[in-house]
């Protein structure tokens, strides 16, 4: 009897233990689906697939994070199916630092990178000395480096390209101050710099328009395009055809255009 009550007892644990957790293994299902994205555009743009997606028999289930390193973990662990908010090279980095089995199975939007101010409204106008505002994480600092670059402020180590840190600005004839912030906060504190970039999503939830209120921004062809991005094992799931058939469609292209008025950028 002591046996089976113990026994008893370990299945319990082992059941509830399960149920806290999200299911990591396994097909995804071809009605539903759970997808994170963070806040604003990408949100926006899941919310027009997500109802085209009903027409069709699939639930779109849309849950939205405020910062970028919760939808990857969230994805790993189960709790998500898919992700979408992300480039690649954030996505390689974010990988190889914490050793995660997700891939990229398509591709979304671009969301240009712009340079913001409250104070100026060229870039020419910095002084000597300035602080000026960027992301803290690795790939999206760098993607603001070559930015500051392209407007002419600093020059960076010949090829270094995404893997650019402040490190590796070798003229800096201002003197500008680089303050590494988290990039969702960069809006709130961009009063206390003299300019800052800031992701067009972050830009967009703060209400810029980034085609008008940025005074410096990423060239149409830049190559930070988004992904859509599961689970190593799930990247041949029947059902992701469907997601990213809707997704790539002419509607959502459409939505894109008449919504973001060209702040954001169609990959297909």
């Amino acid at each position: 009897m002591r046996k089976f009550i113990t026994f008893a007892l370990i299945l319990f644990v082992t059941g509830v233990l399960a149920a806290c957790g999200g299911d990591t293994s396994g097909e995804l299902s071809e009605d539903h689906l759970r997808i994170g994205v963070t806040a604003g555009p990408h949100e926006q743009i899941m919310e027009k697939v997500a109802e085209l997606a009903e027409d069709e028999g699939l639930t779109i289930e849309v849950e939205v994070f405020t910062e970028y390193v919760m939808p990857n973990i969230a994805l790993d662990e189960g709790d998500l199916d898919v992700n979408s908010f992300q480039h690649k090279p954030y996505l390689d980095n974010f990988k190889s630092d914490r050793n995660l089995d997700i891939v990229e199975v398509a591709t979304t939007v671009n969301f240009p990178m712009g340079i913001y101010s409250s104070q100026i409204a060229d870039v020419s106008e910095l002084e000597e000395g300035d602080r000026v505002g960027l992301p803290n994480d690795p790939t999206n600092g760098a993607r603001a480096l070559m930015l500051f670059e392209a407007a002419g402020l600093i020059t960076l180590e010949e090829g270094i390209g995404a893997e650019a840190t402040v490190l590796d600005i070798v003229d800096n004839p201002l003197n500008l101050d680089f303050v590494e912030l988290e990039a969702s906060q960069i809006p709130r504190q961009l009063d206390e710099l003299a300019v800052a970039t800031i992701n067009t999503n972050f830009a967009i939830e703060h209400g810029y328009v980034p085609t008008e209120d940025s005074i410096f921004i990423e060239a149409s062809d830049s190559p930070w395009v988004n992904l859509i991005v599961v689970r190593e094992e799930n990247k041949d799931d029947a059902v992701l055809d469907t997601l990213i058939r809707l997704y790539q469609s002419e509607e959502v292209a459409q939505f894109v255009e008449e919504t973001f008025q060209g702040s954001i950028v169609v990959s297909w």
